[in-house]
């Protein structure tokens, strides 16, 4: 492989990027002849910024891309993957910021692409820590989509995809810019366009840094219930999914 790009959103993730960016270095860069890392930083409210700009000058495949304003992980993820395709890459790696993947499963999920003419590889975590509401949120959303195209899609919203160029540029030109949960979409699209996906066990790690819960949510500490900001995220999700994908003739 000539080129392997990954892509990766982040926010507020000053204290585990430079662990997880030189961890994706060590195990990617073998892969390929050459490798870009594209961070697109959400408008953090910490250090990350500065951070991966100070990490340029050690890993000069890393492109640090600060956003406007801040929009979220679905817009901020979809922003990330449009940079690495302007890239001409012959492989698109996204993972999100909070590092919560072994290097060695990413090298495992890019193998698994170049070894099978996949167009897309997804990595299916394992041993997820996440609250029980997250779990029951995720189960639910697997079980709509397996209703809306009638085949299960293991962990239908994983963030550790690995997409060749062309299938790629398709799905991000099919859903919105500002869509909040576009790999739910991207799950649907590739079903119903019978892509070839493959499915890869990867281990779910603790996120990187002192915070376990990141900022994402407006909490400190592991809550016992679902907070405010991840139910009126949950609804405006579910009205997005039945607009852009759902409704009664959505093809993608």
């Amino acid at each position: 492989m000539d080129h392997l790009v990954v892509v990766m959103p982040a926010y507020n993730e000053a204290e585990g990027l430079p662990e997880f960016l030189a961890e994706i270095d060590e195990h990617l860069s073998p892969l390929a002849a050459r490798l870009s890392i594209v961070v697109v930083d959400d408008r953090s409210t910490d250090d990350t910024f500065e951070v991966l700009r100070g990490l340029e000058a050690g890993l000069p495949g890393l492109a640090a891309i600060r956003a406007e304003a801040n929009r979220g992980h679905g817009p901020t993820a979809l922003a990330a993957y449009r940079a690495g395709l302007d890239r001409s890459p012959d492989l698109v790696l996204h993972v999100d910021g909070d590092g919560q993947f072994h290097g060695t499963d990413l090298a495992r999920a890019v193998r698994a692409s170049l070894s099978t003419s996949a167009d897309v590889v997804h990595g299916v975590r394992r041993g997820r820590g996440d609250p029980w509401f997250r779990r029951v949120l995720t189960f639910g959303v697997g079980i709509v989509v397996w209703t809306a195209v009638g085949r299960r899609v293991p962990d239908v919203n994983t963030p550790l995809r690995v997409y060749r160029p062309g299938p790629l540029a398709d799905l991000v030109e099919a859903v919105p810019a500002d869509a909040l949960v576009p790999h739910v979409h991207f799950s649907l699209a590739e079903v119903r366009r019978r892509y070839a996906v493959r499915y890869v066990e990867v281990a779910s790690l603790p996120r990187r840094g002192t915070n376990a819960t990141g900022t994402m949510w407006g909490v400190e500490r592991p809550p016992r219930f679902p907070p405010k900001r991840l139910r009126r995220f949950a609804v405006a999700a579910a009205v997005e999914l039945w607009q852009v994908s759902l409704r009664p003739g959505a093809d993608r």
